[in-house]
């Protein structure tokens, strides 16, 4: 069914919907967060989790009509962890509460993941503002996209996008093991890797409002983001991280040992042992990481099936 004729189908629908915002530090404009996401879909529960904020974050949220939660430990991939440990829901409706997203999307986001059937749509940001950016972030952004490509097999146009909505059962197998803004590639990356249905909607991308300031680290973040993507690519695919690995081991020793062997095929001599020790224990090493990278494969595709498995079994309500 053509997209624009799947969001204007008015089909009604019965599940519980929250609206959860991770906020640190977001005095200036969770209230207008609030209420822009209370004024299109009243019916849907706003909450907001006041991530370790030093300022009047909790208060000015809860007088704009959200409930309020705390996390005292630091980072966004904590906060949503404990919103989505507090909050029950079928669907959720995640955004920051930075005033940068558009609300008025998440109707349609809604209506796409339902109707579609989908376990999450995740809100592309259209930077027609040029200073909705920072310096650098468009190209680093297209970078990630590419390699994120690679590695997990899966195109993506926005990896870093916090605008997403998704189903319980999809929340429910999400292991969050990232505490800062990781979350979003640890999301997409899950849901690549059990191949679960998604989406993508396009959504208009806002700059900050002024006096607000972002708490996102350009070179820090950036590297603990791409640690998480090799990361999560060891963790489930390990025959291809360790092979890596023991091949790049095995060549070392090829380099190393070759001239010994030849030298050794041309005088009946080994003068350089240590050489020799040394390439055919990298030798010995890279069957031994090879080997590795196998047994782990077994366990990790085991795992895999039994979160499929799990997930379902967890249904989808509708």
């Amino acid at each position: 069914m053509p997209l624009k004729h799947l969001l204007s189908a008015d089909t009604p629908s019965c599940q519980k919907r929250a609206i959860i915002l991770p906020a640190h530090n977001e005095e200036k404009t969770v209230a207008a967060t609030v209420q822009a996401f209370q004024q299109v879909l009243p019916d849907c529960e706003v909450v907001v989790c006041d991530n370790a904020s030093t300022d009047q974050t909790a208060s000015i949220a809860h007088k704009a009509g959200a409930r309020v939660i705390h996390e005292p430990l630091k980072g966004k991939g904590n906060a949503v962890r404990r919103l989505l440990a507090t909050v029950n829901a079928d669907i959720y409706i995640l955004a920051d509460a930075d005033q940068t997203y558009d609300a008025q999307s998440a109707p349609a986001m809604i209506a796409l993941l339902e109707q579609a059937h989908l376990d999450m749509v995740t809100g592309i940001r259209q930077h027609t503002e040029s200073h909705s950016y920072r310096s650098g972030h468009l190209w680093g952004n297209a970078l990630f996209n590419r390699l994120f490509g690679r590695l997990f097999k899966t195109p993506t146009q926005d990896i870093f996008s916090g605008y997403r909505v998704f189903t319980r059962r999809f929340a429910s197998i999400l292991p969050i093991q990232s505490s800062g803004f990781e979350i979003e590639t640890e999301m997409t990356a899950i849901a690549s890797i059990l191949k679960i249905s998604t989406g993508e909607f396009p959504v208009h991308y806002a700059p900050r409002p002024a006096g607000s300031t972002s708490k996102l680290r350009t070179w820090s973040d950036g590297f603990k983001i791409l640690k998480s993507f090799f990361r999560l690519f060891r963790h489930f695919y390990p025959a291809h991280f360790y092979g890596a690995v023991a091949g790049l081991t095995a060549l070392l020793s090829l380099l190393l040992g070759i001239p010994v062997i030849v030298e050794f095929m041309q005088t009946g001599l080994v003068p350089r042992i240590p050489t020799a020790i040394l390439a055919s224990s990298l030798g010995m090493i890279a069957f031994v990481i090879f080997t590795t990278g196998i047994i782990l494969e077994a366990i990790a595709r085991n795992r895999i099936e039994q979160r499929k498995l799990f997930f379902l079994a967890s249904g989808y309500k509708t």
